[in-house]
């Protein structure tokens, strides 16, 4: 009970610190003045993620890997996913989706991989096709096909007599004509087209402090490629994975909107690492190469979701069933 105790102050403590966001904000002169700490704030501010206590191996009684999905469109999921329009709103208000691209281009977020065993590493470079999607609409095709000389021109080849030795003179080709904008289909994936996040975590008993725990290992956002937004039935992919561990203090630089109270707003890291968000487990590791739960409960929504609730069950009850005499 006491720890509980301890952990709601350290949480109180934290909130505190975080309603700094909004600083200065009733004292303002000036726009430019907003989110200004004063020299007092300043001093005070040791505005970290909660650290994670060293974990020796002898200590985990009982483990298990688990993955889930957290879907976006669910209301209690909805600080993962607003504001998606990043033009007309503050600069301090974003959603995960461009705290992470934001991240991954300015090489604060390095740990990016291709799977969630965190086997390949992935650059934004890499990634570019999944983000934007350029092509020539029909219309402008059959313009090019109409006059290709126009917009393709070839070099000219020529000859000339040098001390009375005939050679070949190529003329490199002009610049050829640009085609309208209007006939250019451009798509870029935004977080309006993110529909949830894939976790993975890692469930375990610690014996020395008689507590189940867990501990978030990976973050992958789920949304179909820019070609296919706006098809009506697109193929979602994973995006790209993430180690979480890596990207706990950058993640705490970024805030949520608190809904009940915007003057204690809570960052990103606290909202994934508390569990304050809702997800449905698909996947647990197992001696059938870490199947998912559709390999084998087909075609069966209801069953699926049972099975997922089985499975929290199965690792919620371990810790009940120390306790039971």
């Amino acid at each position: 009970m006491k720890t509980k105790n301890l952990v709601a102050v350290v949480a109180f403590v934290a909130g505190s610190f975080a309603s700094f966001a909004q600083s200065n904000l009733l004292n303002a002169k000036t726009p430019d003045q907003i989110g200004v700490k004063t020299k007092s704030q300043v001093s005070l501010d040791n505005d970290k993620p909660l650290a994670y206590g060293y974990v020796d191996d002898r200590d985990i009684l009982m483990g298990k890997t688990t993955w889930e999905i957290v879907d976006l469109s669910e209301r209690f999921n909805f600080p993962l996913y607003f504001p998606i329009d990043s033009v007309n709103i503050g600069k301090d208000r974003r959603s995960l989706f461009d705290v992470l691209i934001k991240g991954i281009k300015t090489n604060k977020i390095t740990e990016v991989y291709t799977d969630d065993y965190f086997n390949t590493k992935r650059t934004f470079k890499d990634m570019s096709s999944s983000f934007t999607y350029i092509d020539t609409t029909d219309a402008g095709k059959e313009i090019i096909n109409a006059n290709r000389d126009a917009y393709f021109p070839k070099e000219t080849v020529t000859y000339k007599t040098v001390k009375g030795k005939r050679e070949k003179v190529i003329i490199p080709a002009a610049a050829g004509q640009v085609l309208d904008p209007q006939f250019i289909n451009k798509k870029e994936l935004t977080a309006q087209d993110i529909t949830g996040y894939k976790l993975k975590g890692y469930w375990y008993f610690d014996k020395r402090q008689s507590e189940l725990k867990y501990r978030l290992l990976g973050i992958c956002p789920i949304a179909p490629e820019a070609r296919e937004v706006g098809n009506d039935n697109p193929d979602y992919i994973d995006l790209f994975w993430i180690f979480y561990p890596s990207v706990r203090d950058y993640l705490h630089g970024y805030l949520a909107f608190n809904e009940k109270n915007s003057s204690m707003p809570i960052s990103f890291d606290r909202i994934l690492d508390s569990r304050q968000f809702s997800g449905i487990i698909y996947k647990e590791e197992n001696v059938y190469g870490d199947r998912l739960i559709t390999e084998y409960v087909n075609e069966n929504a209801l069953n699926q979701l049972l099975e997922s609730d089985r499975i929290k069950d199965k690792i919620r009850d371990f810790e009940h069933d120390m306790w039971n005499y």
